[in-house]
Parts: C-alpha cells; sequence; structure tokens
C-alpha cells in the first residue's frame, strides 16, 4: 500500500465494482441509513438491491464484521456499534484494521465511509493510517504505476448536508501530516539521519513560505544547549534545533510545539538489549507528529503565532559519547548529573521547552515525544499519555483525543512528590528516577517541566506517545490528527472548530481557570 494515493471527493461517482472495486464502512445502523438510490451506481450490475438489504441484515459487528457483495471486488464492512468512554465515538482504530483487511485489491479503488458529521475528521486520519507511504520492497519498484482510493463521505446524523469543499481541504491536509509523520518513523536511521531530517523540515518551511532557524553541532555547545548537544555529540551526523516560525497578522498568544527528534536511540553507553534496541527508529516520533501537524495548522489558516521546535539527535556511541557521572549545563541554566544515557529524550526536550520560553516567549509550550517504555504500561497501546499543569488542558486532551481518534488519557501530576527522585548531591538534578516503580512516565514529564520552571504562569502539555506511535512494525502517524483538534479553535477552519474541545464544554467545567489571567487559552 506504499505507492497509493488517497483523494478526498465530494462524490465519487459511479462504476462497475469489477473496474472499481468498492468497500462500503460504517456502524451497522448508519449503513442502514444509505438509501439505495446512493449505493446503486457504485455497485450495480453485479450487486443487485436485494443481495445489499440481505447483506445488511447478516452482519453482526461484535466488535466488527464484514460481507462480500460481489467476489473480492465489493465489501460491506460494519464497526462497533457502541464504544467505552475511553474509546472514540469514531471508533477510529478499528476503521484502519477494516481498511487493512477489507479493502479490495485494485489499482483504483473507492471508499465509502458512512459516518456522522463529528467523526469524519477521525474517520478520514484513521483510514490515513492504512495506507503508509514508506517501503523498501524489491517488487514495490518494480510496480511503477500508481494506485488511488477514492474516498466518500456519507453523512447521517443531524448535520447531513453533503460535504463542502472546505471540509474536503482539510482532510486532505490532516491526512497528508499522518502519512508524512508516519512515513519518516518507518524510514530507518541510513536514511533518516539528522541531516535528512532537516531537509524534510526545510521542504516543509518552503512549501509553507517559512526559512526554518537551525542551530547545530557546535554551535549548540557554544549557545549552552547542552542538552541536545550531550545526547548527540558522538554520532556522525550532528545533533541540531530547528525552529519554524508562523507569526500571522492579529495573533493573540503564542504556542510552541515541541518535539523530540531521536532518530536513532542506541541507549549511549547505558545501551539497550538486542531485544529493545530494534525499532529505536520510531524515537523521533514526536518531532515527526509537529512537522505533519504543523504542516496542515498552517495551512488550514492558524490564526495564532505557532512554533515548531524539533530537537534532533542520534543517541549513539563513540570516543566522545556522554559518560553516566558527566555534568551537562543545559539551556535552563540548570546543571545536570547523568546517570542514564538512555534517558535521552527528557534531555533534549528540556533545551527545547526552555528555548520555547526564554528566546520565542511562548503562552502554551506542549512537548510531545516517544519518552517512556512506561507509558505503554500505564496508559496501553493505543492511548497517549498526558502530564500537564492545567486542569482545563487535561481534559481538552482526553476529549481531543475521543473526537479525533489519537486517544490519551492522563498521568498524575504532583511534582512535590514526584520531583524528589531527581536528587543529585552534585548537580541541581541526575537525569533519571532514583525508584523506576514510582510513576517512571509521570516523572520524566516533571523533568523537562523543571527546566521552565514549576512556577511558569503559562500553559505546559506533556505528551508521552511512546506506544501509540506504531502499531506493530508500522508507524501510525499518531500526534498529528491530535495536535490539529486539540488547537482546532485557533484555526479558520470549520471542521477543526468542530472537533477541538476549547472553547466548549471544557469551559464551562473549568470556570475558574477563566478567571485565572496566568491561564492562557484558545478561543
Amino acid at each position: 500500500m506504499a505507492n497509493v494515493g488517497l483523494q478526498f471527493q465530494a462524490s465519487a461517482g459511479d462504476a462497475d465494482p469489477q473496474s472499481r472495486p468498492l468497500l462500503l464502512l460504517g456502524q451497522l445502523h448508519h449503513l442502514h441509513r444509505v438509501p439505495w438510490s446512493h449505493v446503486r451506481g457504485k455497485l450495480q450490475p453485479r450487486v443487485t438491491e436485494e443481495l445489499w438489504q440481505a447483506a445488511l441484515s447478516t452482519l453482526n459487528p461484535n466488535p466488527t464484521d464484514s460481507c462480500p457483495l460481489y467476489l473480492n471486488c465489493a465489501t460491506v464492512a460494519a464497526l462497533p456499534s457502541r464504544v467505552s468512554r475511553h474509546n472514540s465515538p469514531s471508533a477510529a482504530h478499528f476503521i484502519t484494521r477494516l481498511v487493512r483487511t477489507c479493502l479490495p485489491p485494485g489499482t483504483h479503488r473507492c471508499i465509502l465511509m458512512v459516518c456522522e458529521r463529528p467523526d469524519a475528521f477521525a474517520s478520514a486520519c484513521a483510514l490515513a493510517r492504512a495506507f503508509p507511504l514508506f517501503t523498501h520492497r524489491s517488487g514495490a519498484s518494480r510496480r511503477p504505476e500508481k494506485k488511488t482510493v477514492t474516498v466518500e463521505f456519507f453523512l447521517v446524523g443531524q448535520d447531513n448536508g453533503p460535504v463542502e469543499v472546505s471540509t474536503l481541504q482539510c482532510l486532505t491536509s490532516a491526512t497528508e501530516g499522518v502519512r508524512l509523520a508516519a512515513r519518516i518513523v518507518d524510514t530507518p536511521c541510513n536514511e533518516m539521519n539528522t541531516d535528512t531530517f532537516l531537509e524534510e523540515i526545510k521542504k516543509v518551511g518552503k512549501d509553507l513560505g517559512i526559512a526554518p532557524t537551525v542551530i547545530r553541532d557546535e554551535e549548540l555547545k557554544t549557545r549552552g544547549f547542552g542538552g541536545i548537544y550531550g545526547v548527540g555529540k558522538a554520532a556522525v551526523h550532528p545533533p541540531a534545533l530547528a525552529v519554524l516560525s508562523h507569526t500571522p497578522d492579529g495573533a493573540t498568544q503564542t504556542i510552541a510545539w515541541v518535539g523530540k527528534g531521536i532518530v536513532y536511540d542506541t541507549g549511549g553507553l547505558s545501551m539497550k538489549g538486542k531485544t529493545t534496541m530494534p525499532g529505536m527508529k520510531r524515537d523521533c516520533g514526536g518531532a515527526a507528529a509537529v512537522l505533519g501537524a504543523f504542516r496542515a495548522a498552517v495551512r488550514q489558516g492558524f490564526k495564532d503565532n505557532l512554533h515548531a521546535v524539533f530537537c534532533l539527535a542520534e543517541n549513539s556511541v563513540g570516543p566522545k559519547a556522554t559518560r553516566p557521572d558527566d555534568i551537562h549545563l543545559l539551556y535552563s541554566g540548570k546543571t545536570v548529573e547523568i546517570n542514564n544515557t538512555d534517558a535521552e529524550g527528557r534531555l533534549v526536550l528540556a533545551d527545547g521547552v526552555s528555548y520555547a520560553c526564554k528566546d520565542l516567549g511562548a503562552d502554551i509550550i506542549l512537548d510531545i515525544a516517544t519518552l517512556t517504555g512506561a507509558q505503554g504500561i500505564a496508559t496501553g497501546k493505543y492511548h497517549a499519555a498526558v502530564l500537564t499543569n492545567s486542569a482545563e488542558w487535561e481534559a481538552a486532551c482526553v476529549k481531543a483525543g475521543r473526537q479525533c481518534g489519537d486517544l490519551v488519557h492522563p498521568l498524575v501530576f504532583c511534582p512535590e512528590l514526584h520531583f524528589s527522585e531527581f536528587t543529585s548531591a552534585v548537580a541541581d538534578m541526575k537525569n533519571s528516577v532514583a525508584d523506576r516503580d514510582n510513576s517512571p512516565s509521570s516523572c520524566a514529564g516533571l523533568f523537562i517541566a523543571s527546566h521552565i520552571g514549576f512556577d511558569w504562569p503559562g500553559v505546559w502539555v506533556h505528551l508521552d506517545i511512546a506506544a501509540p506511535v506504531h502499531a506493530g512494525e508500522r508507524a501510525t502517524g499518531f500526534g498529528v490528527a491530535l495536535l490539529l483538534a486539540l488547537f482546532g479553535r485557533a484555526s479558520e477552519d470549520p471542521l477543526l472548530n468542530l472537533v477541538s474541545p476549547l472553547g466548549s464544554e471544557v469551559d464551562a467545567q473549568e470556570g475558574d481557570v477563566e478567571r485565572d489571567s496566568k491561564r492562557r487559552r484558545l478561543v
């Protein structure tokens, strides 16, 4: 599926399923609301109305089900009829699975996605995850023809009108961002090193008319970025801090997205084992998500100042590698005693958030990272972990995750009990916890927050996406949809406004935050 173009159209038109295979997908009660007159042209002459109705009557999703309509050229598939409160109403994860297993083969195919309007965004992003861009299979190079999948939405429910051109453009931008992030994460480090990642950043910048700021190699050291420099100094390709800045007229607040971009993590001298190191090409998932989301957000009319900060390094082994017991001075001015070189993500992010605070003047700082293996234990394979100094933004992250399909669940935020884990006798702090059984994912996030200060008056949000950044051996592009939904109120795009929780019920639940002038919100 690597050579597939994904197209969103208001109407996919009619075609014989033998020449254009078709997948009809939705919750069963939604599929029953699709009139035969709408699908007739996509199914005839191979499928009659009686066969269509008979297929619907046989579906019994538990949690999903599917039924072939004509050979392997047309299939109808049903999503779960109900989901729990911690899942997305769109059943996004099941959409991806059903597309991978039920979409008929072919060069030109069609998906008819049946859902309610609020679920269109999550459904589109879930569809995108089924079509990864990266492959080095030799057979792919021998098949140069471009395959296409055309997606048409049939909206049911209260707001069931036609899909507008603006909605199609938003879905295109978002899904391109998801696939871009997944491609970067899937690409191995012998190709996606820090040099190549910078080229990806420059390419997005050129597309948007933005020249990136890049601080690299020895300049990082001289300017005080001891975290990024210390992690990446042993690698052949030097570390970098890169920034893309969108500063529109009329902006009322400044937002910084800070992404962890460890293009490969050996663990450094505290080396990972032979079974835990494979897959560490994915340690740049946070930076990849920031890049994909930034591209889509700016394209869709982001109204506030938005800075994408990329903390890029390869945590390698060599004569220049950081040793346990070394002490680094970070950009915050704080010193860190290294007791675990495999706890490197927090070091690069500490420099990134400090830069966002001191140099960019951000009111809201969000860092996103594949930070801890413990995240997958704390919140599981599907839910990212959120740690934040704001109860309002914690609730917003959870709701945005349900709206967009990138699920999120809170971690404990309690620095007065947890930050003592980093106590050092010779520096301001160590970089790894004393007790790995004491909420290590929370503690890792608190390390990052300490470099802007626990009394910082702005909003700080930390997202640990270590587990959901991939499903099996494939990247998911996780985080792109979440960032777009969470900050949708800062966009001119109607669909992103619709899926954003900020400025809606969350505000009503957290009325005390409205009176706190130190807490900035998106309205």
